[in-house]
């Protein structure tokens, strides 16, 4: 690889690390010579580095979607792991999965207190630490549907349409992004997000094919994204090819949102 895009020894943390998407990007780090911090909810990030034969990913069991108790445990990862370089957080609590008529008012709270909450608490913890360094890069992960809303007429019976407190939260997860960039900016720190489309998980996939086959149509590649489609957007926004990208949403969606 070129110097530019190098990651070799660079300590990158990935939340959710071991998820559909996560598993891909933490996979391609600790190829390319990275040293990885696989964040995810206790065994998952062990199996992971265990059936990919991982030799430069280190598991970690956090739950980063406990704003409470996340201070503590941040504090106690840097001191055993180090401060990184880089963070991708692709980490987030479940949303309602509700229809809107059927959703209250405390389950919509409850995806920001778990979602949105906890990331802002991650990202300037860490911000904070990295301030005195004068670099960083943290990547977090939005989606389509903090871009546009879901079109019910996919969704059918018993699917339910992709729910509001997921799509609103993922909307202010971008809006969250550029206040981190204009605030961390002047310190070397840059904040960006990947906003990916319909990148289904393979239990949609095998169960809800009819499905799969609407999503496909709505793009203009007509397919959905394969999980290691992700991963070069991701990593470039790590590296110091993106030393100039701050603010940003990398939309990944094979055209979703351009019509």
């Amino acid at each position: 690889m070129n110097p530019w895009h190098n990651l070799t020894n660079k300590l990158v943390w990935v939340t959710g690390g071991a998820g559909h998407l996560g598993a891909a990007i933490t996979a391609a780090l600790d190829s390319q010579g990275a040293q990885v911090v696989c964040i995810d909810l206790p065994g998952r990030a062990e199996a992971l580095v265990r059936e990919r034969k991982l030799t430069r990913t280190t598991p970690l069991a956090i739950d980063v979607n406990d704003a409470a108790a996340l201070p503590a445990q941040l504090e106690a990862a840097v001191t055993a792991h180090g401060l990184p370089d880089g963070v991708v957080h692709l980490a987030m609590a479940s949303s309602s999965g509700k229809r809107l008529e059927n959703l209250t008012a405390a389950e919509f709270q409850h995806t920001f207190d778990h979602a949105l909450t906890p990331t802002f608490v991650l990202c300037r913890a860490l911000a904070e630490r990295m301030k005195a360094r004068g670099s960083g890069s943290v990547v977090l992960f939005s989606s389509m549907y903090g871009l546009v809303a879901p079109d019910p007429r996919i969704y059918h019976d018993p699917l339910t349409p992709n729910p509001i407190d997921y799509g609103a939260s993922k909307a202010a997860i971008l809006q969250l992004s550029r206040y981190l960039a204009v605030h961390y900016g002047p310190a070397g720190l840059r904040f960006n997000c990947i906003t990916p489309g319909p990148f289904p998980n393979p239990a949609v996939q095998l169960n809800h094919p009819g499905f799969i086959r609407d999503l496909a149509r709505k793009t203009p590649l007509n397919r959905i994204g394969r999980a290691e489609e992700i991963v070069g957007p991701t990593l470039f926004l790590l590296t110091d090819s993106a030393s100039y990208v701050t603010g940003h949403s990398l939309v990944v969606d094979g055209g979703w949102t351009a019509w």
